[in-house]
């Protein structure tokens, strides 16, 4: 389960919101909702103390009503509590309210005909009381109305105020993805600094620390790159003058059987001067850490050529048909964004690569389309292939698929994808589309302008 210091921090703080809304907005329903009774009795007491002598004249017998200022339904009932009938009863008028006279004076709740009131009772003079009533479903209404009005602006805040915490949180935690995108776009020679400019200072010392192991591991690497290059350099003069010496011994009168171990001999040597020319050239581009996208172009044609011409030979002497597809009269040709020594590494690699791989009387072809923006350079052969879960490991070096007779180092494929990826490129492999096996090594950069294509 993955643990969100975001999602917690909003889940938390959101939490905390609600709750102490919710308490808020309960004590102040309930606080304001008790006022409103009180208020209400106070008023009650306050009508009453208007029949007091120097006030209000007394009115005739009976009883009158304080009405709502937008209803028709009387709020406060005033009646004069006198006149008893035999049962004890005030003698009203239809109506009227038959209170008790016998109520004692100050606040009480009476029902009367299955209806609540809210009752204040005074005596005004010897023989002469007063009793103030109010509905008590009046009351009621009134004191929800009241306490609703001081939950509202809970009940609109605690939305806003989680948007703004959550917005808040959001944007506080941009420098963490604005890191991760950074480095999680980052190529595999890529080990400069992470910038510090803009990061939070709780984010300082971690980055610092990152920046540290940074710098660590590229020096680990130069180290390495640099004793790969050293040895495949001093390794170099030794084998090329066995090489020689091989040459000589050749020239010499020898019996037949000396001949074919110095052949063998000979084999050995040229796969091992091969191996040293491709360490140097792999250690030579990851060594190179210019930015991906470089001002060296080269048009891909005039490459395509170069690359046929230095392996025809080899293509030739296993019977392969190597060519460019291309249609009938056409001059399609693209600038790309790569120096013609990146662009003939990459070829010359994925060629010989394809002629090795590639049984006798088989064929290759050599093609480039134009795709917005890219120019896709194809090598399709009509080999074996690799299967699709291996292919993802063929670009480290020295692997090679397994059950292959062929001679190699495993090295060709991983120097293809590290120049590819220096110059912002892609390279993917995929099975073969003209023939029935094959795999084609589809690759894309950056061209400079359009291609051209004319009939």
């Amino acid at each position: 389960m993955t643990h969100s210091i975001q999602r917690r921090l909003m889940l938390g703080i959101s939490l905390a919101i609600l709750v102490v809304g919710l308490v808020g907005g309960l004590v102040s329903f309930w606080a304001t909702y008790q006022e409103a009774y009180e208020f209400q009795d106070a008023q009650l007491v306050q009508i009453a103390s208007m029949f007091d002598a120097g006030h209000l004249p007394l009115p005739i017998k009976g009883d009158f009503r304080i009405k709502r200022k937008r209803s028709e339904d009387p709020q406060i009932f005033v009646q004069y509590l006198e006149d008893l009938d035999h049962d004890g009863v005030v003698d009203h008028q239809a109506d009227q309210i038959g209170f008790q006279v016998n109520l004692p004076d100050g606040l009480s709740d009476q029902v009367v005909s299955n209806q609540e009131f809210r009752t204040y009772v005074k005596t005004l003079a010897p023989g002469e009381r007063i009793a103030i009533a109010q509905s008590a479903g009046v009351r009621d209404d009134v004191a929800w109305d009241n306490a609703l009005r001081t939950v509202l602006p809970f009940l609109v805040l605690i939305p806003i105020l989680l948007f703004v915490v959550a917005d808040l949180i959001r944007k506080s935690f941009l420098p963490v993805s604005r890191l991760s995108r950074e480095v999680e776009g980052r190529g595999d020679q890529e080990l400069h600094a992470m910038p510090l400019a803009g990061v939070p200072s709780e984010l300082t010392a971690f980055v610092r620390a990152i920046n540290s192991l940074l710098k660590r591991v590229g020096q680990s690497l130069e180290v390495q790159r640099r004793f790969v290059a050293d040895s495949a350099h001093e390794l170099r003069s030794p084998l090329t003058a066995i090489a020689l010496q091989a040459e000589r011994l050749g020239q010499a009168d020898l019996p037949v059987e000396a001949k074919g171990r110095l052949m063998t001999l000979k084999n050995g040597i040229n796969r091992s001067r091969q191996l040293l020319e491709q360490l140097l050239s792999l250690a030579r581009e990851q060594s190179n850490t210019q930015e991906r996208t470089t001002v060296a172009t080269s048009s891909v044609m005039p490459v395509f050529r170069r690359v046929l011409g230095d392996l025809m030979p080899l293509a030739e002497a296993k019977g392969i048909d190597l060519g460019i597809n291309l249609p009938e009269d056409s001059r399609l040709d693209a600038t790309v964004r790569a120096s013609e020594l990146d662009l003939t590494t990459i070829l010359k690699n994925l060629v010989d690569n394809a002629i090795r791989y590639t049984p006798e009387g088989g064929r290759i072809d050599l093609g480039l389309q134009l795709e917005d923006g890219f120019a896709v350079l194809t090598v399709e052969d009509s080999g074996s292939g690799i299967e699709p879960d291996l292919r993802h490991r063929v670009f480290d070096p020295f692997y090679r698929v397994l059950g292959s007779d062929q001679t190699g180092s495993g090295l060709g494929l991983s120097i293809v994808k590290t120049v590819v990826d220096r110059l912002g490129g892609q390279i993917e492999l995929e099975d073969a589309v003209a023939y029935p096996t094959g795999l084609c090594a589809r690759v894309r950069l950056h061209t400079v302008g359009r291609g051209s294509s004319s009939r």
